[in-house]
């Protein structure tokens, strides 16, 4: 009778083992997850953040060859703001 007892204490203590060992499994593998979704977000961040510095740089160099067609070819365009001030009726 007793042997009977310490078999059930003893099954009920492996369940209760296999029950702490599978949630700890289970943490393992989600922190795993978050980490690698983590380390994705931030690889994306840094590449928009890259593709955005490039992009400032291309319009930052477009804006300075505008400004230098317009004062090289003396267009209109580099006129457009005298010739309303120089205007007679």
């Amino acid at each position: 009778m007793l042997n009977l007892i310490n078999t059930k204490i003893l099954l009920a203590i492996l369940a209760a083992l296999l029950t702490i060992g599978s949630a700890v499994a289970y943490q393992t593998r989600e922190t795993e997850k978050a980490a690698a979704a983590a380390a994705k977000a931030a690889a994306i961040l840094e590449q928009q953040r890259k593709d955005a510095e490039e992009q400032r740089k291309r319009d930052e160099e477009f804006r300075k060859q505008v400004e230098q067609d317009k004062k090289r070819n003396n267009s209109a365009a580099a006129k457009e703001g005298k010739t309303w001030k120089s205007y007679l009726p």
